[in-house]
């Protein structure tokens, strides 16, 4: 038995995201043991660094499988992008220690959140967030800064309680407009549901004064959801890079 760790990159449009349901085998793990149970000839189950959400997209997901197979590296990552679709794709594939767990041994990622503020490009026209709006750059970078840092980031996620801690930390925000389009980069060691879209739209509702910046002192002391701002639609949102 050897342990495999793949990099991974997805058009999220068509999925009913990464995790495996009992509704649906439209996800994008599924697709994943769907061509792994044959290339293999056994049942593999494989694990990611983090549950991408419907529609959401990947340049960097990482994720791990074992399995016996007498073909080599890269003719398993041939094997693999041979039969998977064609908007899903592996970047590498490695053989690597048993104990490796995407999940569980990733230190930070980076998410990346993309809004137009014109009429967007044709070919990322369903990949943005378009808005009629102009806002203030300088007002949501000043706002982010407030979010650096270890807090308890419940208010701004869609979790209605969690027996599990909601304290997270986050490495660093970087927002960038470039030909009408913001792009809104987050890195942290971790994320509760929605929170990245969460904050996404915050920072864009205080941008285009709909919001203050006091609102993000507020939603980390008070841990209340609906002081924050608009939930942004999943198809404007790419996991970037984990990093180990």
């Amino acid at each position: 038995m050897k342990n495999y760790k793949i990099t991974i990159e997805y058009d999220g449009l068509k999925y009913s995201g990464w995790q495996k349901q009992g509704n649906t085998k439209n996800t994008i793990s599924q697709k994943f043991e769907d061509v792994l149970k044959k290339m293999c000839n056994c049942d593999v189950e494989i694990f990611a660094s983090g549950r991408t959400d419907a529609l959401v997209h990947a340049k960097g997901q990482v994720a791990n499988f074992k399995c016996e197979s007498s073909l080599s590296e890269t003719e398993m990552l041939n094997y693999l992008n041979k039969y998977l679709p064609l908007d899903i794709r592996v970047l590498s594939l490695e053989e690597v220690d048993m104990r490796f767990h995407a999940r569980l041994n990733a230190v930070s990622k980076t998410y990346e959140y993309k809004i137009a503020t014109k009429k967007p490009d044709v070919f990322i026209r369903k990949y943005v967030y378009a808005t009629d709006d102009i806002p203030d750059i300088s007002k949501m970078k000043n706002a982010a800064k407030k979010l650096v840092g270890t807090h308890d980031f419940l208010g701004f996620s869609s979790l209605k309680k969690s027996k599990k801690s909601t304290v997270r930390t986050i490495n660093f925000i970087d927002i960038e407009k470039n030909d009408g389009v913001i792009t809104i980069k987050i890195n942290g060691d971790g994320f509760l549901y929605n929170m990245v879209r969460i904050i996404s739209g915050t920072l864009l509702d205080i941008g285009t004064g709909k919001l203050s910046e006091d609102v993000i002192d507020k939603v980390l002391t008070e841990k209340v959801r609906e002081n924050a701002g608009t939930t942004l639609p999943p198809y404007g949102l790419t996991l970037n890079k984990v990093f180990y």
